[in-house]
């Protein structure tokens, strides 16, 4: 029976996530080692016989920032149509792996640090402290001059709404040769992705969010019980590999 899920992948590595830096709106690229590692990413979970199969993707959500979108790249999806915002069709000598559709969508944008792009932690906490405006949680205060955890849970309710009335909703529950391709990849930034984490189970941002994804760090989001008002994060699963033993080896 066919359980859809949400594979949430955080952008690579860059200079700023290196020392901790928010980034929010800077336009920043990958680093070299960011580059290499997402390549490595791509080829050890990305395949017929891994963990983010191609063909069961049925639709992939992009940040705008060219950081995400350069990440998608790299991960070789094998997508049959050439991306948003390259200017060429790929080649016709491409491996083809998908028919997914890539959409570059504002609701998973990174959070609006507002007064706070560019700035550290310890150094938005110095400067509270230097203020009097007592201590600093994301996930309750929001940013000054930004986005508040209201505005984030608006925006990703709308994306979750939409990825499971287009997607989920058609094939969970399904024969597996009945459902379509139902998988979802969304592309984007730490901040931003834990929360979606969160306001996938339904749980309220002002809660805390104990939850940690590195850069280049791939997540799976799914269902319990195959049922679509029991969502769930997946915390590991099984690689879907076959495995055909000689017939004297069994015992």
């Amino acid at each position: 029976m066919s359980t859809p899920r949400v594979f949430i992948i955080r952008h690579g590595e860059t200079e700023w996530s290196l020392n901790g830096r928010h980034t929010g709106t800077t336009e920043l690229p990958l680093t070299a080692n960011g580059e290499k590692r997402i390549r490595a990413t791509g080829q050890a979970l990305v395949g017929n016989d891994r963990l983010i199969v191609p063909s069961q993707i049925a639709h992939v959500y992009v940040s705008p920032r060219k950081r995400a979108q350069k990440t998608l790249e790299l991960l070789d999806l094998g997508c049959r149509d050439a991306l948003p915002w390259q200017e060429q069709q790929p080649s016709e000598e491409r491996n083809i792996r998908t028919d997914a559709k890539v959409q570059i969508d504002d609701n998973i944008r990174e959070w609006d640090y507002g007064d706070y792009e560019g700035l550290t932690s310890a150094t938005i906490r110095e400067q509270r402290e230097k203020n009097g405006e007592g201590s600093w949680d994301i996930w309750r205060d929001g940013c000054p001059g930004g986005e508040s955890p209201g505005d984030i849970t608006k925006r990703l309710d709308r994306l979750i709404d939409d990825i499971r009335s287009r997607f989920h909703e058609r094939s969970i529950g399904k024969a597996e040769g009945a459902a379509k391709p139902s998988d979802v990849l969304i592309v984007a930034h730490g901040h931003i992705l834990r929360a979606f984490a969160m306001r996938w189970i339904k749980r309220e941002l002002t809660e805390g969010v104990s939850l940690l994804l590195e850069a280049g760090g791939v997540g799976t989001l799914s269902y319990e019980h195959r049922n679509i008002e029991e969502p769930a994060i997946l915390l590991g699963g099984g690689f879907m590999v076959d495995v055909v033993e000689p017939a004297g080896q069994l015992r």
